[in-house]
């Protein structure tokens, strides 16, 4: 019970850091009305856990004093709708100036992604370029595995899509991404066979290293 409790004031720590934005020992132990003794012994476990950092702050007369907020790890815990608001966007850019004009977006995308990317590609061989593809992806959260198979070629599973909301609505995005695979790996040879946004349990890719024409 006692570790529920603990659990609790903790969880009251952090929503109140998000309400106030900057609070000190003695803030929060009024508002809470527990002892500063116990504040310290939560946000000494919250600091470990990287969800609150504190500043020293100089005063006029006094000692200095500790002003405690939360990290950016704690605060992008709470409800985010990114994607959402992404969709209702490109909604509109869709009424506005059609079909076009949203495709343009999601090729303006891959280009910058190809661009940024490249170098990265330079001087590596076929698997080495397919091992940094995966990296490159479970970077931006896609939750990847690769595997050689038997027969040469190269298998890449994506469980996880950061940009579901938009390519649940638009397929463009998925398009943009088999593309910019191929132009990363040097060839045309790229095929999904499995896709989360049309149900699949993930994003499959078979791969094999044939040049382009």
């Amino acid at each position: 019970m006692a570790m529920a409790n603990n659990t609790s004031t903790r969880s009251e720590i952090i929503h109140m850091l998000k309400r106030y934005r900057k609070l000190t020992v003695t803030e929060m132990a009024g508002r809470l009305g527990i002892t500063e003794m116990a504040v310290r012994r939560h946000l000494n476990t919250l600091e470990r856990d990287r969800l609150v950092e504190s500043t020293l702050v100089r005063q006029a007369m006094g000692r200095p004093l500790n002003v405690y907020q939360l990290s950016e790890t704690a605060d992008e815990q709470f409800p985010r709708n990114y994607s959402g608001l992404t969709v209702e966007f490109m909604r509109d850019i869709q009424e506005i100036a059609g079909e076009k004009a949203v495709q343009e977006l999601f090729v303006r995308r891959e280009n910058r992604l190809n661009e940024k990317y490249k170098k990265r590609m330079e001087n590596k061989s076929f698997e080495q370029k397919v091992a940094e593809l995966a990296d490159i992806q479970n970077e931006a959260g896609y939750m990847v595995e690769w595997e050689k198979t038997d027969n040469g070629r190269y298998e890449l599973k994506e469980f996880n899509c950061p940009i579901a909301k938009v390519a649940n609505e638009y397929q463009h995005a998925c398009s943009c991404e088999l593309s910019l695979f191929q132009r990363m790996l040097g060839t045309d040879h790229v095929e999904r066979t499995e896709c989360l946004a049309k149900g699949g349990s993930y994003c499959k890719y078979l791969i094999s290293e044939e040049k382009n024409a």
